[in-house]
């Protein structure tokens, strides 16, 4: 055998809690890898839900890499979400029309681009991410952090907002790691490696 189906929904048998997340996503402004998961304490289905301010004439992304895993209550705040920081009032109100459709007239609400989360990313718990933010590949974001700014990747975030905790690993094996992209290699690959994969003797690979 070589892995999980990586299109079915439910990859663990009588479990539906968690899920292949690209197999139950809609919005094609979402964009799933292979193998990452969501596990929900109530319902997979809370994943879109938790795509916040996600409005389809805002045109951003969220892009998630392949083998993340992504826990209950986590959160992503995309640019829906952002008000004007420079005007004298940040008040939307074009938004309710009525003889205040022109308020924005030459002017446009801010945008921090596509949200992009790496490959082997851990979000933990009730984290919630910025619009426009992006995560290195091999990230941890701890439990209930909130992240405003770039994660590095291999670098263990936490707090609110969040900081850099520590590195996972020195930057010569995060380097070797980085050009390495084990996932990357076809599935079979990957299956004869599983048992490394889970050591941490890179040398091993």
């Amino acid at each position: 055998m070589n892995g999980p189906d990586k299109e079915v929904k439910f990859p663990l048998d009588g479990y539906e809690k968690l899920c292949f997340l690209k197999n139950i996503v809609n919005n094609p402004n979402i964009i799933v890898g292979d193998y990452t998961y969501y596990d929900d304490f109530e319902n997979v289905e809370n994943f879109e839900k938790n795509v916040k301010y996600h409005f389809d004439f805002t045109g951003d992304k969220l892009i998630i890499g392949k083998f993340c895993m992504i826990a209950s209550g986590a959160k992503f705040i995309m640019n829906g979400a952002n008000h004007l920081t420079k005007a004298i009032s940040s008040y939307p109100f074009a938004v309710f029309g009525n003889g205040w459709e022109n308020a924005m007239d030459g002017k446009s609400y801010p945008n921090k681009g596509d949200l992009i989360i790496g490959n082997d990313v851990w979000i933990g718990h009730n984290a919630t991410i910025m619009a426009g933010v992006r995560i290195g590949d091999g990230a941890i974001i701890a439990t209930n952090s909130t992240v405003v700014k770039d994660v590095e990747p291999y670098s263990i975030v936490g707090g609110n907002p969040a900081k850099e905790i520590r590195k996972r690993f020195d930057e010569q094996t995060i380097s070797k790691l980085l050009d390495m992209q084990w996932w990357n290699w076809d599935i079979e690959k990957i299956t004869k490696h599983v048992h490394l994969l889970t050591d941490d003797r890179i040398d091993l690979l």
